[in-house]
């Protein structure tokens, strides 16, 4: 049974947050405006065509085959001096150049896409010229809903959303009052420390399915992104992620006495996993050595399992390694925090 100073602190938490309007857009407006940003930056588009530009004199057979090609835009300049110029701004990456012994690749090797255009034009001069492939092949181009880099994406911005909202929400909260000395009238109340501190995991379970809510619609709808496995276990998962945030919060909040100092320790809590938990791009590309850290951080096993759901159909017990991991910093933090905690 929820006491009656639970109950009026869990609906104090609510009216502070929506009395914010900063928190409101850092923790509804600022997700979906990331996720449209990049979703149209990296929607579904064909493949960039290669610039490549020539000199008169080329040879026909290697004009024709190069303009045959689908990945290879070409341009002719009049002089040497023109194409030299279109290559030192970039408007091209190759500049063929015929010789008195066939043909020259102008290009600069330190561009890696000049060095894919000189490989990419020299196959297909060279098959122009008769050579011939032992092996055929042909290309399978792959836009399955749950491969693209948005399909990636939104679970990763829902587990940002959650450490956002769960840590800079509930650090702030706290920290204000302290500085205001609301917390030192609190603290001669007949509520128990527990109490306050519960409040917040409370307010911040019902907050987040509004914040998860609105950004997975969003994907769903907008991007069509999937999602193939149990909203139950969606929800399950992005509970415990939102627990374990608010409760890290709840203990780097529990002694500063000034915000600058607890905004400070926030930023030196999430940077790591802001760069190394696999938000934006996957967490694999770091080194070996680096895993073992990587996959115990709280971040790194919500975006996880919530990737193993949306996109794998992951249910409870394939994702239950990452949910340990976040219910070991949610029971950790939560009782460091009624350690640590002061009311001045």
């Amino acid at each position: 049974m929820i006491s009656d100073s639970l109950q009026q602190l869990t609906s104090v938490r609510f009216r502070e947050f929506f009395r914010e309007p900063e928190a409101l857009f850092w923790v509804y407006g600022f997700p979906l405006l990331l996720a449209a940003g990049l979703g149209l930056a990296f929607r579904d588009r064909p493949a960039d065509r290669i610039v490549v530009g020539h000199l008169p004199g080329v040879t026909p057979g290697a004009i024709t085959g190069l303009s045959a090609d689908s990945g290879i835009k070409l341009q002719q300049f009049t002089d040497s001096a023109a194409g030299a110029k279109a290559l030192r701004n970039g408007q091209i990456a190759l500049l063929l150049v015929p010789d008195s012994t066939g043909l020259r690749y102008r290009y600069d090797d330190t561009r890696p896409d000049a060095r894919m255009a000189r490989q990419h034009v020299n196959d297909v001069v060279q098959r122009s010229a008769g050579r011939t492939d032992r092996v055929t092949t042909a290309d399978q181009i792959v836009r399955e809903r749950g491969s693209r880099y948005i399909d990636f994406l939104i679970p990763g911005l829902i587990g940002f959303n959650l450490m956002g909202s769960g840590i800079w929400g509930t650090g702030f909260t706290i920290v204000d009052a302290r500085k205001r000395k609301l917390l030192k009238r609190l603290a001669a109340t007949p509520m128990s420390r527990s109490e306050y501190l519960a409040s917040f995991l409370l307010s911040q379970l019902v907050l987040l399915v509004l914040a998860v809510g609105m950004l997975l619609l969003f994907g769903m709808l907008v991007f069509e992104v999937p999602v193939r496995g149990s909203f139950v276990t969606l929800a399950v998962t992005c509970g415990v992620a939102g627990l374990s945030f608010v409760a890290l919060g709840l203990c780097i909040a529990a002694r500063p006495r000034t915000v600058e100092a607890a905004s400070g320790l926030m930023n030196l809590a999430m940077l790591p996993m802001w760069v190394f938990s696999g938000v934006f791009f996957s967490s694999s590309h770091f080194p070996a050595v680096m895993q073992p850290v990587i996959r115990a951080l709280p971040l790194t096993a919500a975006n996880d399992a919530l990737r193993a759901v949306m996109l794998e159909g992951a249910g409870l017990r394939e994702v239950f390694p990452e949910v340990a991991v976040l219910l070991v910093w949610l029971v950790l933090s939560f009782g460091l925090a009624l350690k640590l905690f002061r009311w001045t």
